[in-house]
């Protein structure tokens, strides 16, 4: 139930959830959920549910069975199926309307990409040239030949991770069976909006950055 986990005072789903009702390019949200619970509290906040069995609801399901449920459950209900998805994740809640905007847009303008998303430097210590493996008790670095040519900052390469926010071309996502079906663009974000909250850490993190005026999230007004 983590999705209903209070970050500051606010269930933790209600973040995303209100920044894509903010959000110019979404005209439709659901919530995939097999808990009655965060079901009652999506009708609360006026948003669709979309019932999953509970096998499709394990921390193992991958999010690309989940979008396929959720499109086969639209085509059997409905006329058609949206060409393009938002894919919001109460996890990442300091995603802003307009960032779900700017993504949308640009996956809209280039009919060739097949999905965009938000991205952010890696951080040094996280670069994979600086990540450890641990093999019968012994520390060694993962990609030993690439950082031995690259060992300080300036000679890495820049590397980045998955921000806030992935949309894309649902035919797109269902014919490569990913959730980051490519090509794939992006739009490169401030870190402080890339917030991961899955632990109870994160969401203390989480909540001393708002308190510190760190991230503003105006929509929430």
């Amino acid at each position: 139930m983590k999705n209903l986990a209070r970050l500051a005072g606010r269930p933790l789903m209600d973040y995303c959830v209100r920044a894509a009702k903010a959000a110019n390019s979404v005209s439709r949200i659901l919530c995939s959920t097999d808990s009655e619970e965060i079901g009652a509290h999506c009708e609360s906040l006026g948003i669709e549910v979309m019932w999953r069995p509970a096998e499709m609801a394990e921390d193992s399901t991958p999010t690309t069975d989940v979008v396929k449920h959720f499109a086969k459950t639209v085509a059997d209900s409905e006329a058609g199926v949206p060409e393009l998805v938002a894919l919001l994740q109460p996890t990442s809640p300091f995603v802003l309307p307009e960032q779900i905007d700017a993504c949308m847009g640009i996956l809209t303008s280039a009919p060739d990409a097949a999905s965009v998303q938000t991205v952010l430097r890696s951080p040094h210590h996280s670069h994979a040239y600086n990540q450890r493996i641990i093999e019968n008790g012994y520390v060694r670095f993962r990609f030993s030949e690439e950082r031995r040519a690259a060992h300080n900052k300036q000679a890495k390469p820049v590397h980045f991770m998955l921000g806030n926010f992935i949309g894309f071309r649902l035919q797109d996502a269902l014919e490569q069976e990913s959730s980051f079906p490519e090509p794939s663009l992006s739009i490169e974000i401030a870190q402080a909006h890339a917030l991961d909250a899955d632990g109870p850490w994160d969401f203390q993190l989480g909540e001393a950055m708002l308190a510190a005026g760190l991230v503003k999230l105006p929509h929430l007004d």
